[in-house]
């Protein structure tokens, strides 16, 4: 089976910016990462991240290029993440952010699964849409006033001055 993607530029520019894309369903989402930056033109050499997505195209589990966590926590890795073991027809929606420094990011939808055609080469390019902009599109992060009224970060009722209540041993090493 093979699924089928639209790659959506995230962008604030007139002109939508997409590709559509062919994939075996059991290949890796680093399959899908090299695609995707062949599609738009990137040389595919710097961090990339996937992230589980809903409806809402609110952020979920993340799925990076690389291990970065030092040992310190799980990463679920591209490499070793199948397409059809995170997505089928009732999950369909990723978020991609290529390049960290300039968050290139990217909404990815699986649009439907098909049989294999043969002769057919996969992945597969299908449909190019718009050019990509030289610099990636400016991201605002915003938050609204009362997203922070439950917030003090001095209610902890702790006295600073107190090293006896502090319960800390400082000759623990």
């Amino acid at each position: 089976m093979i699924f089928r993607f639209r790659v959506i530029l995230d962008n604030d520019t007139e002109e939508d910016v997409f590709r559509d894309l062919e994939i075996r369903r059991t290949d890796t989402l680093e399959d899908l990462h090299n695609s995707i930056t062949q599609a738009f033109g990137f040389d595919g050499a710097e961090m990339a991240s996937f992230y589980l997505s809903d409806d809402q195209w609110n952020q979920g589990e993340e799925f990076s290029l690389f291990d970065l966590s030092d040992g310190l926590d799980a990463v679920s890795l591209m490499n070793e993440t199948a397409l059809d073991g995170i997505l089928s027809e009732q999950q369909t929606k990723l978020i991609y952010v290529y390049d960290f420094f300039n968050m290139w990011t990217f909404f990815v939808e699986l649009a439907e699964i098909v049989d294999e055609v043969e002769g057919v080469d996969y992945p597969n390019l299908m449909f190019v849409h718009g050019q990509i902009p030289d610099d990636a599109p400016e991201k605002t992060f915003e938050a609204d006033d009362d997203d922070f009224d439950d917030f003090d970060e001095f209610d902890d009722d702790l006295d600073l001055e107190d090293y006896d209540g502090l319960d800390f041993d400082e000759n623990w090493n």
